[in-house]
């Protein structure tokens, strides 16, 4: 006798989501216990690993279905190292290494310097990384700005949520290199509201990230190519695996910014975004488990309207301070809106096939 496996529960999927949310925030209060000594300083800290992970939560969601997207192409094997690997590198690289580079590079000082600077003397820390701002956020947004649009610019696309702009953008796809020039004029337009040096290092770190995005977009195709003769278990898998890499450290430069505005400890952050990335993670494989981008047919859209979005506010932030709590609002709305547009699209689908089914005679 045969017996079919029970399909896997929506929450097993964030088992180690919650063992990592446990430890997290015991390191957290244990942290804050370390550095204040007093049960208040303990809660402060606990809750400020918490809000950040929420904040990552909410900061990249959008994230997680665009991951799906790429995820869903690749084989399982690459599928659990994207969890597994990707993790570890969202967490060290994205979370610790990262802004730990920003300082090497800006202060001009060694790797064992910044982490002494961190944790002796947070203030300093903070101000070098707001000064660094800028050109993380020209260099953000436009790598995210080209995910968007590269996605909405394909001549082969034929499901359209907002039917009037993305039927445009499909035809005018036809054009080479028109998501380019869409964004090379967009640097050029931001830039003439800086001055200076600021306008220069805006320009630069744009096109470096533009750069970045054509870079892994043929790194990453060779690399699938090359594997079509490897078995079975790698093909297809490493290209996609650097692609999501990176996109994931894009989504991360606002967050990783943004929560300095919380607390100045790189130790506290890297706990609570840390967090918050493994739910994003999780969150990923459940979507391409599940097929939910296939049951619900404009979610990847609102998705990727959610990263224009935050691609056109990383460049805003080069110019006013928009606060965190819109631009995570902005982007769930718009997830929050996609859903239920599918959600009536397939109430309408269920009428229609119903009242065309044929009465059965008595």
């Amino acid at each position: 006798m045969s017996t079919r496996a029970k399909p896997q529960s929506s929450l097993s999927y964030f088992t180690w989501a919650f063992i990592v949310t446990a430890l997290g925030l015991l390191l957290g209060a244990w942290l804050g216990w370390q550095t204040t000594g007093t049960i208040a300083g303990m809660a402060t800290v606990f809750f400020i690993c918490t809000v950040l992970a929420v904040l990552e939560i909410s900061l990249s969601f959008d994230n997680a279905i665009v991951n799906a997207n790429k995820l869903k192409d690749m084989t399982p094997v690459w599928q659990h190292r994207f969890l597994t690997w990707g993790i570890i590198i969202a967490v060290f690289g994205m979370r610790i290494v990262f802004p730990l580079l920003i300082v090497v590079i800006a202060a001009n000082i060694g790797p064992i310097e910044a982490i002494v600077l961190a944790a002796r003397q947070p203030e300093e820390y903070a101000r070098i990384m707001h000064e660094a701002h800028l050109p993380i956020a020209a260099f953000g947004g436009t790598f995210l700005m080209m995910v968007g649009l590269t996605y909405f610019f394909d001549h082969e696309k034929d499901v359209h949520w907002i039917a009037f702009i993305e039927k445009r953008m499909a035809r005018y796809a036809t054009i080479k290199g028109v998501e380019i020039a869409f964004v090379l004029i967009l640097i050029l337009v931001f830039s003439t509201f800086l001055e200076g040096a600021e306008a220069d290092a805006f320009v630069y770190s744009a096109i470096y990230g533009l750069l970045t995005f054509l870079a892994v977009e043929v790194v990453g195709g060779l690399l699938d190519a090359s594997q079509q003769t490897m078995s079975a278990a790698a093909k297809g898998g490493l290209g996609a695996f650097i692609y999501l890499e990176v996109l994931d450290a894009s989504f991360s430069f606002d967050g990783v910014i943004g929560a300095f505005a919380l607390t100045q400890n790189l130790f506290v952050i890297a706990i609570g975004l840390g967090i918050g990335a493994m739910y994003v993670r999780s969150m990923t494989i459940m979507l391409v488990d599940k097929g939910t981008l296939a049951e619900y047919r404009y979610l990847e859209h609102g998705a990727f309207y959610a990263i224009l979005i935050l691609s056109v506010i990383m460049y805003c932030q080069t110019l006013v301070h928009i606060p965190e709590v819109i631009t995570g609002l902005g982007g769930a709305g718009l997830i929050g809106i996609s859903l239920w547009s599918s959600i009536r699209y397939n109430r309408r689908e269920e009428a229609v096939a119903h009242d065309a089914r044929p009465i059965e005679s008595v």
